[in-house]
């Protein structure tokens, strides 16, 4: 991931404040946080983790720099001690998460951090916003890719994501959601995934004649050309496009596709269709383009489009109709003290835990119940992983090409139902393990007696 400069002093003015609080009043003992969503966006019954690996290099590299406490001595806030130790700060902590590519459901811990309470309460923002992101994008992403049927889909989104890297991140996460590759250049060397592009209506309009702008493509393209064809008129380009291809098919070339971009995607598909076949050019792919994403994929397909692949772009990039999920980081132990909030719609599950994921015999994805950390579930697997031992990186992330592996295993098990793009018909169904329901009952009775019962 591209990294910013000065990444300490990304966070939220709060963190800070507490931190100085914390360290003036001693509260320098382990704490446990937990990073999990509240609440499925609409029509959204899963999510898809992504982004725990800049988390993990953000920790390993975390540090403030002679420039960071300058600007915060600046500000005034804080009194000397806190930024002399602010000078030496490192992130000691240990990290256990779910891996990116697998599935995970609402209230399920995606990250638990145990850490001083400084180094833990520090390090919120960051991590809500990495994994936020690029797991909501990752999630959108798998949506198209049900959606599709196996045709392939390229990131189109770079130009109208939300500044550079945003472009970046939805890249990498809709890779991890299925699609083959981007659009962004700079995302394939960075990640190595595969680049895709066609040309756009400028190049077309700079020839005097469509046809003249084809040739001119596929003499500097003749083994990877794809004509865009709806500049003027969609069925007049596609005569010129399968007259440039009977060309390329005399000189032993082929002409790989051509591209729609606009107007009425199942009639012209259809028609485009014909035009190539009666050409000979049955081999020549239709690659389509233009405000796609799952719901315009699957009404087009169930309509019978005769589509081959998709770019799919702005919708996707922004996750247009579910911009953010409702993820929090709470405090859920410290000193050893189960903790837990009770606020309304807003309450969370105490102390340090784990998902145990079971699976059918048929394979298919039955049930998940969330534990103590301790707990042991015969058959099921745990899925938070020990990724950071006293600040200390314990795996090697996978390539991202194994991460869309274990995306495309795990989604296989997933029931259709749960993939609906109008919702599941029912919620996955997710447990309280008997001892963290004992534990969550007996934290609230000793919270209500405490803070509840005052004369």
């Amino acid at each position: 991931m591209t990294k910013m400069k000065h990444q300490a002093l990304f966070t939220d003015l709060y963190e800070l404040t507490m931190a100085a609080s914390y360290l003036e009043h001693g509260m320098i003992e382990p704490a446990c946080f937990s990073l999990f969503v509240r609440n499925y966006p609409p029509h959204r019954s899963y999510f898809v983790s992504a982004g725990l690996a800049e988390v993990i290099d953000y920790l390993d590299a975390l540090s403030f720099s002679p420039e960071d406490l300058e600007y915060l001595e600046k500000t005034r806030l804080f009194k000397s001690d806190f930024l002399s130790y602010l000078e030496t700060f490192t992130f000691t902590g240990d990290v256990y998460a779910i891996p990116e590519g697998r599935l995970f459901f609402v209230n399920e811990p995606i990250l638990e951090v145990t850490a001083p309470m400084i180094q833990a309460q520090i390090i919120e923002t960051f991590v809500i916003n990495a994994i936020n992101f690029q797991s909501m994008i990752a999630t959108k992403a798998s949506r198209s890719f049900h959606a599709a049927q196996g045709r392939p889909l390229v990131d189109f989104a770079l130009r109208r994501t939300q500044a550079a890297d945003a472009g970046m991140k939805v890249a990498r996460a809709s890779f991890i959601g299925g699609f083959i590759g981007t659009s962004n250049v700079l995302a394939g060397k960075q990640f190595g995934i595969p680049i895709y592009g066609t040309m756009a209506h400028s190049f077309v309009t700079s020839f005097e004649k469509e046809i003249d702008a084809f040739r001119a493509y596929v003499r500097t393209f003749p083994a990877n050309a794809v004509l865009l064809i709806d500049t003027y008129d969609t069925l007049s380009g596609a005569q010129n496009a399968a007259r440039v291809g009977q060309e390329m098919a005399r000189r032993g070339e082929i002409l790989r596709g051509v591209r729609l971009d606009s107007g009425d995607m199942v009639k012209l598909s259809k028609e485009v269709r014909e035009i190539l076949i009666d050409a000979g050019l049955s081999s020549t792919q239709i690659f389509a383009s233009g405000a796609f994403d799952e719901y315009k994929i699957q009404r087009v397909l169930n309509e019978e489009a005769e589509i081959d692949s998709f770019g799919v772009g702005t919708k996707m990039g922004v996750s247009a109709d579910a911009p953010y999920l409702d993820m929090a980081y709470k405090l859920v132990k410290y000193q050893g003290r189960p903790v837990l909030k009770l606020s309304p719609g807003k309450s969370t599950l105490t102390s340090d835990k784990q998902v145990f994921r079971f699976v059918s015999p048929d394979e298919h994805l039955e049930k998940d119940t969330i534990g103590l950390r301790d707990d042991d579930f015969e058959g099921a697997e745990p899925l938070l992983k020990k990724v950071m031992d006293t600040g200390n990186i314990l795996f090697s992330s996978p390539s991202l090409p194994d991460i869309q592996k274990t995306f495309s295993s795990e989604f296989k098990k997933l029931e259709d139902n749960y993939k609906s793009l109008e919702g599941a018909e029912n919620e996955f169904p997710i447990s309280l393990s008997p001892r963290l329901k004992k534990l969550q009952r007996e934290t609230i009775e000793k919270i209500k007696s405490v803070e509840l019962n005052r004369n």
